[in-house]
């Protein structure tokens, strides 16, 4: 039978060198860290260093997510990954009525400055590295983090991380919008202008692929879709009078590792050339850090299972190989336990002990770009690359990527994509080890992680406390101004970083801007 790549490509039993359509590799793959970067955006890759570890973290309230940050710390981990709780990812405090029964379920609530300051006690913000995956209020998450660095007495030019900010793809996969697409572009320039002059090492925005991946996307989409989104945030930073080499250095890229390892390898690859090459030829950027697409990976979370869950260990270890292999700057491996509930310490602790095994056990690191020359990764090299500039060309034609968004284009093909991946699941044709195929009789017992409900009422009383202590007149005033700056042009994060100073909470700072530029609402596109 015949198969085919995640993307739908054919997959030949046999490559060889007619496989390479008769190019040069010597001429073709250029060298490890030079344009177009095929090869790794590094000259030495992880033969110098292995990747950052990251694990992502955060649940209940911010003294439990500390306590796990401490231990993934002692355990080895060189980059923290904050998860928030859906309230926080909407700009919503534990106290507002669309935050019932949600707080500190998916990931730390964080109310205010208080907060934060819980968050990161005893963490040495000048030495560690973090990510936080927050998109619409991202602008506030990261001054709160800035102003309790500022508390340790860390300079922001120390700060290093990355906000993940990247609103697009939450209109087509995800769903944790607040404005609409032209105020939510305008912030994320702001962001890119405050940045440049504040936070300078910081990565402004990471560009994720992943959340598509996981709503369904194939390879060739994620890429694709990832890619249209990078351009029109360039675009939009361009647009408002920066030179592309002030910003596009500190762009930062998201994207999943599936289990289907050879083309994965071979999408991390296509997605380097093809970014490359836009920079270059669209947008002028000399600069080769403004050239090179640098990105973080996470296992694929949508091809754990619930069942037999230790399973996923092994699935993991394959995922996170291909990632590594594909040249990764930093990586997050899931624990096994996600299919169930949020991770034990043990499973993640599990699964940064997977990163340190592919790290200092496997001979993976001693050389740059393994699969280099090889007849199927650069053969599927180039059809992903194909088929993902075919798509690019799609959305071009319609307007661009917001265009195409509004019209429900990215959204309606990953669905597509979604369904027929059920469907082959369903029929058995595409097998899932203890799913559909080597299943058990009875699952054993498993306990997992549970988030005590109670915390909700902790962080409403932890709010009241806080708006019964702090100035309210100042945080009015600075309230006032934030507004102001919405209105206008000016950059609204340094209003809102005063607003924030003075107490006034995540939700407050997100009703400021608001009320400003409203609410966006999907447009009913079937």
């Amino acid at each position: 039978m015949a198969r085919h790549t995640e993307s739908g490509l054919p997959f030949e039993p046999v490559y060889g060198p007619d496989a390479l359509d008769g190019w040069d590799p010597a001429e073709r793959l250029g060298v490890p860290g030079q344009y177009p970067f095929t090869r790794g955006v590094y000259p030495s890759m992880y033969t110098g260093k292995p990747w950052t570890m990251r694990q992502y973290a955060g649940f209940g309230t911010a003294a439990e997510s500390n306590e796990r940050y401490q231990q993934l710390i002692a355990a080895g981990t060189n980059g923290l990954s904050v998860a928030f709780d859906l309230p926080t990812q909407m700009g919503y405090d534990s106290d507002h009525p669309l935050a019932h029964g949600e707080v500190g379920k998916v990931g730390v609530a964080i109310d205010s400055i208080d907060d934060m300051r819980i968050l990161f006690g005893g963490i040495p913000l000048g030495e560690v590295s973090t990510s936080m995956t927050i998109n619409a209020p991202a602008a506030v998450l990261l001054l709160l983090y800035q102003l309790v660095a500022e508390e340790q007495g860390v300079p922001s030019s120390a700060l290093t991380g990355t906000i993940q900010n990247d609103v697009l793809k939450e209109y087509i996969a995800r769903g944790t919008y607040i404005y609409p697409p032209a105020a939510s572009l305008r912030l994320i320039t702001d962001i890119f202008g405050y940045c440049r002059a504040e936070i300078p090492k910081w990565n402004t925005i990471s560009i994720s692929g992943y959340h598509m991946a996981e709503a369904g996307a194939t390879p060739a989409q994620e890429i694709a879709f990832t890619l249209a989104d990078g351009i029109e945030y360039v675009r939009a930073a361009v647009a408002s009078g920066m030179d592309v080499d002030e910003f596009a250095p500190r762009l930062a890229f998201f994207f999943v590792a599936r289990t289907t390892l050879l083309e994965e390898v071979a999408k991390f690859r296509a997605a380097r050339r093809i970014w490359a090459r836009v920079m270059r030829e669209e947008f002028g950027a000399k600069n080769p850090k403004s050239q090179m697409l640098r990105f973080h990976t996470q296992t694929a979370g949508v091809q754990l299972t619930a069942q037999q869950p230790e399973v996923n260990l092994v699935r993991v270890a394959i995922q996170g190989l291909g990632a590594v292999l594909g040249g990764t700057q930093s990586l997050h491996t899931n624990s096994f336990d996600e299919a169930i509930a949020l991770p034990t310490a043990k499973a993640a602790r599990l699964a940064l002990r997977t990163q340190q095994v592919l790290a200092y056990e496997t001979d993976v690191t001693a050389t740059v770009d393994p699969f280099a020359g090889s007849y199927v990764v650069e053969s599927l090299t180039d059809e992903v690359e194909a088929a993902a500039l075919d798509l690019m060309r799609q959305v071009e034609d319609m307007g661009g990527a917001v265009a195409a968004i509004e019209r429900g284009f990215q959204k309606g093909e990953i669905e597509r994509s979604a369904y027929a991946v059920s469907q082959q699941i369903d029929s058995g044709e595409r097998v899932v080890v203890g799913v559909n195929r080597y299943t058990v009789d009875e699952e054993e017992h498993y306990e997992p992680l549970r988030v005590n409900p109670a915390i909700e009422g902790e962080q409403v009383a932890r709010l009241e406390k806080l708006r019964a202590e702090r100035d309210q007149a100042a945080v009015d005033e600075a309230l006032a101004r934030v507004r102001d700056a919405a209105r206008g042009d000016a950059n609204v994060l340094y209003p809102l970083r005063d607003a924030l100073r003075a107490r006034a909470t995540v939700g407050e700072a997100s009703d400021a801007l608001r009320e400003v530029w409203g609410l966006y609402t999907p447009a009913d596109v079937f």
